[in-house]
């Protein structure tokens, strides 16, 4: 099976030994994002909302560059510091997806790079 590397500009450039995403055959690997701006290279965290909006928004660039989008995505994973801003997480992610939702698991983490309180990653498939 044929593996391309996806990065794009619209999305924070990898802080380690890794891509933005890999696309094998038509199933698409998101690498974990987080609230980091690719334009200015700073972590937007002043409350749980915009920083998960920032997240999301930095999924949709690697998903534009892989020529997908949040109706192609069937698997998330959400990791959070603190288990109480699950609410806010969850609201601010589903207002990204309409129609289906995909399957997700949120785990509750000890750490984040980054000092970030909230990374996702996802599975997408065109």
């Amino acid at each position: 099976m044929e593996k391309q590397v996806i990065n794009t500009s619209g999305a924070p450039a990898p802080i380690g030994p890794y891509n933005q995403a890999i696309k094998a055959g038509s199933t698409l690997f998101i690498s974990g994002q987080i609230a980091l701006n690719p334009e200015t290279g700073h972590i937007e965290k002043e409350d749980i909302t915009s920083e998960t909006h920032r997240v999301m928004q930095n999924l949709r660039a690697i998903l534009t560059e892989a020529g997908m989008d949040f109706s192609d995505v069937v698997k998330t994973t959400i990791f959070i510091m603190d288990m109480n801003d699950f609410s806010q997480i969850n609201e601010v992610y589903g207002k990204y997806f309409s129609g289906y939702f995909p399957a997700r698991e949120t785990v509750q983490v000890a750490g984040l790079p980054k000092g970030v309180n909230v990374e996702i990653s996802m599975i997408a498939i065109k």
